[in-house]
């Protein structure tokens, strides 16, 4: 498998810490050198380490956040 490469552009935020103390955050990521995308994932501490997660275009975060703005929280 090949190697990844990430650059992370912009640091958004942390959305929540877990007991072993891994990060879920929302940040601006540049992977394998291409346009930066939005990606929500888990971080190691020191981002040693990262899980699997989601990554979102201009496009879907918006849409998402229309459909976050519609839930009746």
């Amino acid at each position: 498998m090949s190697e990844v490469n990430y650059v992370i552009t912009k640091h958004i935020g942390i959305l929540s810490k877990s007991a072993k103390s891994w990060t879920k955050e929302l940040n601006l990521i540049s992977w394998n050198n291409r346009e930066p995308k939005y990606d929500i994932r888990e971080w190691a501490p020191e981002r040693a380490k990262m899980s699997k997660g989601i990554t979102l275009s201009v496009e879907e975060l918006n849409e998402l956040k229309r459909l976050l703005d519609e839930l009746p929280i």
